[in-house]
């Protein structure tokens, strides 16, 4: 066998290794591109709804992100309580002095998404969700279509644990 094809068997080889890597990276990584905003393509429905913004809304929520003086970080209100297939705008202002988010989601992928943002400075953008400055303001306008407990919280490190979380119940979990 020449050097030529001796070299060029080399490169195949190499050219092989790179291309099942590259193969291998892409697919441990899909679940995390899969992940997206878990809203179905079929109108972005999700467990705890869907985003409705043109739909009549039946009422409107404040609620207030803040730390108090002695280092707890919460909600007001504390406790959200919606009736299945009601549509909501809920305003959402960060009158704290640190950035806040608002994430309403299953219980379970609520603590999915902290765990990773323990591990990574992340951002949702997701129509369940929204990340505020101090000062700012966003609406969120969303139709509960399934009964059941949910949760809302504030995802960036530490905020969950300093008491930043609270039960959200479509129907007659609260009860």
């Amino acid at each position: 066998m020449s050097k030529t094809q001796t070299r060029n068997q080399q490169t195949g080889k190499t050219m092989t290794k790179l291309l099942l890597t590259t193969t291998l990276m892409l697919g441990l990584a899909a679940p995390a591109f899969a992940g997206g905003t878990h809203a179905s393509e079929q109108g972005n429905e999700m467990p705890i709804g869907r985003p409705s913004n043109d739909h009549p809304v039946d009422r409107t929520i404040e609620i207030s992100m803040m730390e108090t003086d002695d280092g707890e970080m919460l909600f007001e209100p504390r406790r959200l309580d919606f009736e299945p297939d009601e549509t909501v705008k809920l305003v959402i202002t960060n009158k704290g002095e640190l950035d806040h988010e608002f994430v309403m989601d299953t219980y379970e992928e609520n603590a999915e998404h902290k765990a990773m943002m323990a591990k990574f400075d992340m951002e949702h953008d997701e129509p369940n969700s929204a990340r505020l400055a101090p000062g700012q303001t966003a609406e969120i306008v969303w139709t509960f279509s399934n009964e059941g407990r949910f949760e809302f919280a504030c995802l960036i490190a530490g905020h969950y644990e300093a008491g930043m979380h609270g039960a959200l119940d479509v129907g007659k979990q609260g009860s």
